[in-house]
């Protein structure tokens, strides 16, 4: 039998990235499906590991989620069926102001693909796909891992798609060996601070860090509920366990922290890391919503909507799954107080190196947001 193979979509998102450089530093061998416009950077990525002193079984498929067999060739795709054991589905767009048709095209028509086409591989073990805990939508108290269909309303598209592309997975599970992971707000490496896209979480800890030292800012309501947050560290290094464990078949799994901090503390520690002024104060949630239809104000806004979303809302992600799963593991999610210092670092200094840089150049027309 031919040495194991695993498929990663959603090249060159920073979880896809860091997921095969994980599966790489063990000697894994890898196949990296990217999109044409992106093959060159999957090379250069190949080629930034080998630099390090790694040597990456990784060869690059050249293709796309949306196209029926992801565009491979009949060869790539006996390939595929003779050596693929595990699968992980992370291609998606989660950018807010999207057309609803391309997230829907991507998000939902994108992950049939891929499960057609994983059905079809006779030696597949595991197919991941990679969903989000906000499936929930706007549920609040306790949520089950177990739980999907709630009558929950939904937020945006993202949300709304990824739910259905869940939907869709679970009604196959009975036929392909599928683990779904849910991950919560993914900030940087808790180790490096490393993080490709500095938005979410991130722009408000710019705003607290280029105000006045001695000036007091309010949070986006009054952050008294959790504020989950994982690192993507931790999320890639948990979803490669539930990938090889035979017991996780079949099995729904929040990549969220267990023992989340109120969102208020998590803003008082960037304070703190920082040497601002803690947050005092806050923005009625109600007023948001009017925020984001100002023009300009609300174009600003739009990549911190979800996020800002979270702060008044009571939502509790039930880990039962994975904190079974990853038992013995070595494998944990750490306290958010433990890596916030190196967070800020790493993101002060991109902060301040796209201030020196060139104003950003406008997205091409042609240049789908996607990965």
């Amino acid at each position: 039998m031919a040495e194991e193979l695993t498929l990663v979509t959603g090249f060159p998102a920073f979880t896809a990235k860091r997921l095969v450089r994980e599966l790489a530093t063990r000697g894994d061998r890898v196949a990296l499906l990217a999109q044409p416009k992106f093959a060159d950077a999957a090379r250069d990525f190949l080629a930034a590991l080998r630099a390090e002193g790694l040597n990456p079984a990784v060869d690059v498929l050249v293709g796309d989620v949306l196209n029926l067999d992801m565009g491979l060739s009949g060869k790539e795709m006996k390939r595929l069926a003779r050596e693929v054991r595990r699968v992980h589905h992370i291609a998606s767009i989660y950018f807010m102001g999207v057309t609803e048709g391309l997230v829907e095209r991507v998000n939902v028509d994108g992950a049939r693909n891929v499960l057609d086409l994983a059905a079809d591989l006779p030696n597949l073990e595991r197919l991941v796909l990679w969903s989000t805990a906000f499936v929930a939508g706007d549920r609040t108290g306790v949520i089950l891992e177990e739980d999907l269909e709630a009558g929950q309303r939904f937020r945006n598209t993202y949300e709304r798609t990824k739910f259905e592309a869940e939907r869709m997975f679970r009604a196959r599970m009975k036929d392909v060996p599928i683990s779904v992971v849910r991950p919560s707000v993914i900030v940087g490496d808790s180790r490096t601070g490393e993080i490709d896209r500095l938005d979410g979480p991130y722009q408000l800890i710019r705003t607290f860090l280029s105000f006045p030292v001695d000036l007091h800012l309010p949070l986006p309501g009054e952050g008294y509920f959790p504020l989950n947050l994982v690192p993507a560290d931790f999320v890639v290094r948990a979803a490669d366990v539930i990938a090889r464990s035979p017991s996780a078949v079949g099995k729904t799994f929040h990549l969220t922290d267990p023992n989340p901090l109120p969102a208020r503390r998590v803003f008082e520690i960037v304070a703190d890391v920082a040497h601002r002024k803690r947050p005092r104060g806050a923005i009625p949630s109600r007023v948001y919503p009017l925020l984001f239809r100002v023009p300009f104000l609300g174009d600003f806004l739009l990549p911190q909507r979800h996020f800002i979303e979270c702060f008044d809302r009571l939502m509790i992600f039930n880990s039962m799954n994975t904190l079974s799963a990853l038992a013995d593991t070595g494998v944990g999610c750490p306290p958010f107080p433990s890596y916030a210092g190196t967070l800020i670092r790493f993101a002060w200094a991109r902060f301040e190196e796209a201030d020196k840089a060139a104003p950003r150049r406008e997205k091409a027309p042609d240049e789908d947001p996607y990965f």
